[in-house]
């Protein structure tokens, strides 16, 4: 375990400690090829350095998010952005946490992607990678 994600996921308050732990392991059990790191003072998990998973505490709660989240075609993904192919759910009880749904969104997140790695370089522009 990333000791960074450790100390982020130990700051916060118990409820969104079991909340984080939860997804933690989820991610880490589904996505175990992915690297992980705190990135933008977040827990984020790459593929071959693209972003696909992180989460962090707001105002609403422990925010889940995936990058290309807003091609997933799920219904429990908020799409707040249209710029951006990003999609999340947020969380204030660890039970509300569907470990299958979550699996579900993990596989995807693996299969479709949108190349984040590069958004600078292109300026901006988005492309699909899978």
């Amino acid at each position: 375990m990333n000791q960074d994600i450790i100390s982020y996921n130990q700051n916060l308050e118990l409820e969104d400690q079991k909340i984080v732990d939860i997804l933690f392991q989820e991610i880490s059990k589904n996505l175990p090829e992915a690297e992980t790191k705190i990135w933008h003072a977040h827990p984020v998990w790459f593929l071959d350095g693209n972003p696909i998973v992180g989460y962090s505490k707001q105002k609403k709660g422990i925010r889940l998010m995936f990058w290309s989240g807003k091609s997933f075609g799920e219904a429990q993904l908020n799409v707040e952005g249209e710029k951006f192919q990003d999609a999340s759910i947020f969380y204030n009880n660890w039970n509300k946490i569907n470990k299958d749904d979550l699996k579900r969104w993990l596989e995807k997140s693996r299969e479709i992607q949108w190349d984040y790695k590069n958004i600078v370089k292109r300026k901006g522009f988005l492309e699909r990678l899978k």
